[in-house]
C-alpha cells in the first residue's frame, strides 16, 4: 500500500474515510456509534451495487491498530453461511505498507453448499482484489488527508 500501516489502518477501519472508497459497502456503522469498531463491536453493512440486497454484521474478535483486525460473521448473509476474515499491517519502509488479508467462507444454504461455494468464493475473490485496489488508489491520493486528519487528533483512540 502506498502509505504506513497506521494510515492504511485507519483508512479501512473509520467509516468516514472507508465510505469513500470502498466498492462493497453502501453504508457500514458500529452498532452504538462508535466511529471504529474495537474487540466485540457488531458492525453493520450494507452492500453497494448489485449486491445491495446484502446486509452483513460482523462481530471483531481482535482489533489492535495499526497491525491487525479480525472479524466473524454473526449469523447469515446469503449467500454465506459463513464468513470470517483478518487483515495484518506492517510498514515496509519509505513510507509504504503491506497489508495481508485472510478469509474464509462457506456458502450457504447447505443442500446448495458444494454448487456454488466455488463460484461464490470466486466471485468474492475477484471482488475483494478490486476493493483492495481501490484503497490503493484512494490512498495514493489522499494518504496525506489521513495523515493529515490523524494529526489532528479526530482519531478516537479508544477505537
Amino acid at each position: 500500500m502506498p502509505a504506513p500501516s497506521e494510515v492504511v489502518f485507519d483508512a479501512f477501519h473509520y467509516h468516514a474515510w472507508r465510505l469513500r472508497w470502498d466498492s462493497l459497502v453502501k453504508n457500514t456503522r458500529v452498532e452504538g456509534g462508535a466511529p471504529c469498531p474495537s474487540v466485540g463491536a457488531v458492525t453493520v453493512s450494507g452492500g453497494k451495487g448489485w449486491m445491495q440486497s446484502l446486509s452483513m454484521h460482523t462481530r471483531f474478535v481482535s482489533y489492535s491498530p495499526p497491525s491487525l483486525a479480525a472479524a466473524t460473521m454473526v449469523g447469515t448473509a446469503f449467500p454465506f453461511s459463513r464468513w470470517a476474515a483478518s487483515m495484518r499491517h506492517r510498514d515496509s519502509g519509505e513510507g509504504r505498507s503491506i497489508l495481508l488479508y485472510t478469509y474464509t467462507l462457506q456458502a450457504g444454504p447447505g443442500f446448495l453448499m458444494r454448487c456454488i461455494e466455488p463460484l461464490i468464493d470466486a466471485v468474492f475473490r475477484y471482488q475483494t482484489r478490486k476493493r483492495f485496489a481501490r484503497l490503493q488508489s484512494f490512498l495514493a491520493q489522499h494518504a496525506s488527508d489521513v495523515e493529515q486528519w490523524q494529526a489532528q487528533g479526530r482519531r478516537d483512540v479508544s477505537c
